[in-house]
């Protein structure tokens, strides 16, 4: 069994930058896709940011591409995702997730392992 650790989230004003991260411990997250989501109060648990095992295949949510940047350190067990122009509809828990295969799925139902999840607030 996996146990995944959010960290990195705060408080930002809009246009600024933060970087998530996910310490995965217990075993290797290196033969799995991992995914970032959020959820906002009120809404549903939305994907963000997917990757493949290796890294070498990434895929972003609309209204992310272009400012968020996910990425994986296999070595150090460890998955980020890199935020830049953040927008107050940014502000939500951010959670990192591990798929069940090696390949980048967008379905909460297609990952196996939650964290508990790190606020991200950005202020307008």
């Amino acid at each position: 069994q996996v146990q995944l650790v959010e960290s990195g989230g705060g408080l930002v004003q809009a246009g600024g930058s933060l970087r998530l991260s996910c310490a995965a411990s217990g075993r290797t997250i290196s033969s799995y896709a991992m995914g970032w989501f959020r959820q906002a109060p009120g809404k549903e648990r939305e994907f963000v940011a997917g990757i493949s095992w290796g890294g070498g295949r990434t895929y972003y949510a609309d209204s992310v591409r272009g400012r968020f940047t996910i990425s994986r350190d296999n070595a150090k067990n460890t998955v980020y995702l890199q935020m830049n122009s953040l927008k107050p509809e940014d502000t939500a828990v951010y959670y990192c997730a591990q798929g069940r295969t090696a390949v980048v799925v967008t379905a909460t139902y297609d990952y196996d392992y939650w964290g508990q999840g790190t606020q991200v607030t950005v202020s307008s």
